[in-house]
């Protein structure tokens, strides 16, 4: 009998650690993914930026839900000038919680960055991501 309590504790324990290993291999794909897509702003490529978004990705909105082109319409409008960004753009403090093997919920704060034009401005996100056999893509996006 002890043998069997032994043998289902240390199968529970690698079952565990594999889970783990799980999550911060999709931790990694998703942070990667966010830095990517951060680079990609920072140099005017929002097409670029705009891949890390699915293709039926929403957001949140004082409005409401919207879709994929007023998400991009939104950025166009009010935080591009001439195929530039208006400022820089950088994230921080992650905090990711998976929500199956599939789908997680990434947390945390982004920054746009201060210029001769624009004070930083700053604000909290929370991404419910999604991954598709591309890669990891944002399913919603609820900024503030």
């Amino acid at each position: 009998m002890k043998k069997y309590l032994l043998l289902t504790i240390l199968l529970g324990l690698f079952a565990a650690g594999k889970g783990q290993a799980r999550q911060s291999a999709a931790e990694k794909e998703i942070i990667a993914s966010m830095d990517d897509a951060t680079s990609k702003w920072n140099k005017g490529d929002l097409d670029g930026y705009m891949a890390l978004y699915d293709a039926s990705a929403t957001m949140m909105t004082s409005g409401g839900r919207v879709g994929i082109d007023s998400i991009r319409r939104i950025y166009v409008v009010h935080y591009f000038q001439d195929g530039q960004p208006k400022q820089q753009l950088a994230y921080a403090n992650y905090q990711l919680t998976m929500l199956g093997k599939d789908y997680a919920l990434l947390t945390g704060r982004f920054i746009l960055k201060p210029n001769d034009k624009l004070p930083e401005r700053h604000g909290a996100f929370s991404l419910t991501m999604v991954r598709r056999k591309d890669g990891w893509r944002i399913l919603h996006d609820h900024s503030s």
